[in-house]
């Protein structure tokens, strides 16, 4: 292992941290533009132009660099940066992820801990899966931005639109988890950062 491994290592786990932010952020934004109160193609007419501005910001974005090729060199550094302080290992202290007790997949696992603390319902609030692993003992002086971290660094959908009992917030629904993930980014530290 050269010197230069580690800090690769931290700037290629950012950069998926990253990735799967925007990625969450950007489907969400694009999916708040459906209208229910129509139908047909007029329903979705908002998710279309949404995606088409989407499209057009990265187009202007790239004109931009092409015709001032020196706004690389800032855009490059501030994505370094931002890749290097998503992808910081934070020490955790005795069981601090709750997939890490077991030797199995870590995303099946929390998985299996969203269902089980789910039950019957359709979604769960992240505030409570959080309040359940504290009372175990678990993630003990963690927030919910931490878990939603670690949920988006092992592939796992969460919005902050999830309504239980009428009250919108970030959560997850069983719909997300039932559908395929995508493979979690390889591990060096399972805790997320919380400097993002």
């Amino acid at each position: 292992m050269s010197r230069l491994s580690g800090p690769a290592e931290r700037i290629a786990t950012g950069s998926v941290v990253i990735a799967g932010r925007l990625q969450v952020r950007a489907a969400a934004w694009v999916r708040r533009g459906y209208r229910g109160d129509l139908t047909g193609w007029r329903a979705a007419l908002g998710c279309w132009l949404r995606a088409g501005l989407l499209v057009a910001i990265v187009y202007a974005g790239c004109r931009l660099v092409r015709t001032v090729p020196a706004l690389m060199w800032l855009l490059s550094a501030s994505w370094l940066l931002a890749f290097w302080r998503a992808g910081k290992p934070v020490q955790t202290p005795d069981a601090a992820a709750p997939a890490e007790a077991s030797a199995g997949d870590p995303a099946e696992d929390v998985r299996a801990l969203l269902r089980e603390v789910m039950g019957d319902a359709d979604a769960v609030h992240l505030r409570t899966v959080l309040q359940h692993l504290q009372s175990r003992g678990q993630w003990e002086g963690r927030t919910v931005t931490d878990l939603r971290h670690r949920l988006a660094h092992l592939g796992i959908p969460h919005d902050h639109r999830v309504k239980v009992h009428r009250v919108p917030t970030w959560g997850v629904r069983r719909s997300a988890l039932d559908a395929p993930s995508p493979a979690p980014a390889e591990e060096t530290s399972t805790a997320p950062s919380t400097a993002a």
